[in-house]
């Protein structure tokens, strides 16, 4: 990839964004039960050891008496053994009467904090610091009854830290692995499913790169349903690529085979008028020339014509556009302005009669079905003492555009057949492609509109075009 490329235009990988979300959430979900999983630690060497501090403390109450009022104590060695399972550890203790003489031990052990109206017979846990270590002390009270009064001893037995912290870093250091082990393992799975999750877009990918240019048939490989509508639509284009390209490969045929003959005919004549010396012949050559010059140019505005509502039925950019206007331009544009002029009669809704005439739709194609239209009556409908109508009204939920002539008609036998590509009648009374009602004809149904087409009384023919207002064209 070019570094340079703009930052819209880089490709973006789904599998790389997939496994690095999935990468950063495993991350903070194991940072997470790595702070359970020390805490767990902590508390697990805390509540093993803290046990044989309260044994050990229990003990040495028990062993405790009063005598004549005096403290005794027979040191019982099986408290002080039962904190032997910790050999790095010191063991220090405390044993004071209430007022605060010592009976035996070490005197400047920290004392505890408040412990409210909790049980003093029960022994109490906390954390302190002696001798510049950490240590975990038990602290109680022992109440015997006097000769004359409830007197009370203080008993403290403090340990140091180092086995409690071992345990729990061997706890921790067990759990770590196995949380390492179930991340790697998850990961692996997650990119292992994320592979087969994307395989079938690698099936589609194969199938397209082993086709021809030509094969735009829908895709054959099975997709998971999440593709199914890329899938859907990605066949919904080639179909719509496919049409296009048949039309374009029909439309290059016909041109071409329309093409060849007017061009072979107007190549013989010039041959013929250059081989004439009486210049009355050379005359008649170069007139033919010229109406075959003349056919040739409809011919060829006719395939363009064609052409360009083929390519901008394909877009669709529709938007209000008023008929008024583009009647009026067709009917300036095809109506010949050298003598003898037709008779063309346009016929328009006055400016003040309501809703403008407006649809949607393209104006381009729209105008140049309409000069087809009135192209079409000129060439085949116009007599020499009658005339053309071209009018617009409303009609429906819609409007109406109708171009009548005072010509021969449509034969019945021809109704059917008059909107096909390059189809003209046995004896037409111009020259023509054939082309400009299939011309017509693919414009109005693009709009969702309709044609007719049908024989008036007395002569002549009304060709008709019902367009709406507005419509759906998505």
């Amino acid at each position: 990839m070019n570094p340079q490329q703009p930052a819209q235009h880089r490709r973006v990988s789904v599998r790389r964004r997939l496994l690095a979300m999935l990468l950063a959430l495993f991350l903070a979900g194991l940072g997470a039960i790595y702070l359970l999983v020390r805490g767990y630690a902590h508390q697990t060497a805390d509540t093993t050891y803290d046990q044989l501090l309260r044994a050990s403390a229990l003990s040495m109450a028990d062993s405790l008496q009063l005598v004549q009022g005096d403290w005794q104590m027979d040191m019982p060695y099986a408290s002080l053994a039962l904190l032997e399972q910790a050999p790095r550890d010191r063991v220090f203790y405390r044993v004071a009467a209430a007022g605060g003489a010592l009976i035996s031990g070490y005197g400047d052990l920290p004392t505890p904090p408040a412990r409210g109206n909790a049980d003093a017979s029960t022994p109490l846990l906390f954390d302190a610091s002696y001798q510049g270590q950490p240590v975990r002390i038990a602290w109680m009270e022992r109440k015997v009854a006097g000769p004359r009064e409830i007197q009370t001893a203080i008993i403290q037995v403090a340990q140091t830290r180092e086995a409690r912290n071992a345990l729990a870093e061997r706890i921790l250091w067990q759990g770590t692995l196995a949380l390492i082990g179930f991340t790697a393992a998850a990961l692996a799975l997650a990119y292992w499913g994320l592979q087969r999750s994307l395989s079938p877009i690698q099936r589609v990918e194969r199938e397209l790169a082993g086709r021809s240019a030509s094969d735009l048939h829908p895709i054959a490989a099975p997709v998971p349903e999440e593709l199914d509508r890329l899938v859907h639509s990605l066949d919904g284009f080639m179909v719509r690529l496919s049409e296009n390209l048949d039309t374009l490969r029909l439309f290059i045929a016909e041109a071409a085979h329309q093409l060849r003959t007017p061009l072979a005919a107007l190549h013989a004549q010039m041959e013929v008028a250059l081989d004439e010396d009486d210049p009355a012949e050379q005359r008649r050559s170069l007139l033919a020339v010229l109406r075959n010059a003349e056919k040739l140019s409809r011919l060829v505005n006719q395939l363009l014509s064609d052409a360009s509502v083929i390519h901008r039925s394909n877009v669709r950019q529709f938007q209000p556009v008023d008929l008024a206007e583009l009647l009026s331009q067709a009917v300036y544009d095809t109506v010949p302005q050298a003598d003898p002029q037709p008779d063309v009669r346009l016929h328009l809704p006055p400016a003040n009669a309501g809703d403008p005439p407006r649809v949607v739709g393209d104006s381009l194609m729209l105008r140049e079905a309409f000069k087809n239209l009135i192209d079409n009556a000129l060439r085949h409908g116009a007599t020499d003492e009658g005339h053309i109508d071209v009018r617009l009204d409303g009609h429906d939920d819609g409007w109406r555009v109708t171009v009548s002539d005072q010509g021969p008609g449509i034969p019945p036998a021809l109704a059917n057949t008059a909107f096909e590509r390059f189809a003209r009648g046995p004896n037409p009374r111009a020259p023509g492609a054939g082309l400009g009602l299939s011309i017509v004809k693919r414009v109005v149904e693009i709009h969702q509109g309709k044609l007719s087409l049908s024989n008036r009384v007395g002569g002549g023919l009304d060709a008709v075009i019902t367009l709406p207002v507005s419509r759906d064209h998505a």
